[in-house]
C-alpha cells in the first residue's frame, strides 16, 4: 500500500529539516500542511522553508497563495492535497507531509466530517462581538461551549473560533465531537514520525527562533503588511503582536516577548494534540543520522 509519512511536532523543533531528510531518503516530494506557510507574503513570521531548503526537496503548498487576495478553506486544502497525492502516488510509493497545523494534517490523513456551510446570521453576530468586545469574548464563549476543542484550537485565530462557534450553534453538538466522528478510510496508509523534546528545550528553541526572525526582518515584514492587518491570514502569532506595536499600543520589546509567549502557548497546544494521534514513531529532537536511517529502513 502507498504510504504517507506525516511529520509532526511542536513549532520550532526541526520538522522541515527532518521532512527534507526523509524526502531525499525515499526520493520523493513534500506537502506542507502548515496553513500559515501557504501565504507568500509571510515568509519570515511563519518560518517558511528557505530557498536552499526548497531546492533540497520539492515542496508543495508553500507560498502558493497571497494573504492579501486569496481566501482558502481547510475543505479546499483537503481537496487540493488529495488530488496531488493521487498524482504523486502514480510514481512514488511514499510521500512526506509536514506542518504544524493539526486540523490540516487531519484533513489529509483522515478526512473532514461533512460540516454545514457557514450561517450568515451567526457569522455576523460573532463578527460584531469580535469588533466590539475583542477576541477574548469569542475565546470565552468557545471555552464555555466546547472546552475540549478550546484546549487545542489556535486561540488567537478568530477564523477558527468563529467557525467552531457557528457549527456548535447550528448542530447543537460540541465541535470536538463532530470532527472526531469516524470518516471514510483513505486509500493509503499513514505513518507519523514525531519529534519530541523536553518542554524547556522546546521553549528555549522558540525564544531563539523569534530572536532570529527579528534579526532577519520580521518587523519590516509586519510593516509592509500593516495596511492589510485586517486580513484573516494575518490574524496570527508574530503579526498581531507587531501590529499592536505599530498601532502604538505596545513597545517593540513587549511585542517580541508576547510573540515568544504566544508561540510557547501554541507549542503546548500542539503537544497536547499530537499526544492523541495514533501510529506515531517518536524521535528525539537531537536524533542522529543512524537513528533516522534505522527508523526509515524499518518502514521500507
Amino acid at each position: 500500500m502507498k504510504t504517507l509519512i506525516s511529520i509532526i511536532g511542536p513549532t520550532g523543533i526541526g520538522k522541515t529539516k527532518l521532512a527534507i531528510a526523509i524526502a531525499r531518503f525515499f526520493d520523493t516530494e513534500i506537502l506542507s500542511c502548515d496553513s500559515r506557510q501557504f501565504f507568500q507574503e509571510m515568509k519570515i513570521g511563519t518560518a517558511s522553508p528557505s530557498e536552499e531548503e526548497l531546492a533540497a526537496a520539492k515542496h508543495h503548498f508553500v507560498g502558493h497563495l497571497s494573504a492579501l487576495r486569496d481566501d482558502y478553506s481547510i475543505g479546499k486544502y483537503e481537496e487540493d492535497a488529495l488530488g496531488l497525492i493521487d498524482n504523486l502516488f502514480i510514481d512514488k510509493d511514499k510521500i512526506v507531509l509536514v506542518g504544524g497545523s493539526g486540523m490540516y494534517e487531519k484533513a489529509v490523513t483522515e478526512g473532514l466530517n461533512s460540516l454545514p456551510k457557514a450561517n450568515e446570521e451567526n457569522q455576523k453576530k460573532m463578527e460584531k462581538i469580535l469588533e466590539t468586545e475583542g477576541i477574548e469574548a469569542l475565546q470565552n464563549l468557545l471555552e464555555e461551549l466546547d472546552k475540549d476543542y478550546f484546549e487545542s484550537v489556535d486561540k488567537n485565530n478568530p477564523r477558527r473560533l468563529l467557525r467552531a462557534i457557528d457549527i456548535i450553534f447550528q448542530t447543537g453538538e460540541p465541535y470536538s465531537k463532530i470532527i472526531n466522528k469516524p470518516k471514510q478510510k483513505r486509500p493509503f496508509r499513514t505513518i507519523r514520525i514525531g519529534l519530541e523534546a523536553p518542554r524547556e528545550i522546546i521553549y528555549q528553541r522558540i525564544n531563539q527562533r523569534v530572536d532570529m526572525m527579528m534579526e532577519n526582518g520580521l518587523k519590516e515584514e509586519a510593516i509592509a503588511l500593516y495596511p492589510y492587518r485586517d486580513k484573516v491570514a494575518l490574524q496570527t502569532v508574530g503579526y498581531t503582536e507587531l501590529f499592536k506595536y505599530l498601532d502604538g499600543e505596545w513597545t517593540l520589546d513587549f511585542a517580541v516577548e508576547e510573540i515568544k509567549k504566544n508561540s510557547r502557548r501554541y507549542a503546548k497546544r500542539q503537544m497536547t494534540w499530537n499526544r492523541s494521534l495514533p501510529n506515531v514513531y517518536w524521535l528525539p529532537y537531537d536524533y542522529s543520522e543512524r537513528d533516522l536511517v534505522s527508523l526509515l529502513e524499518s518502514l521500507t
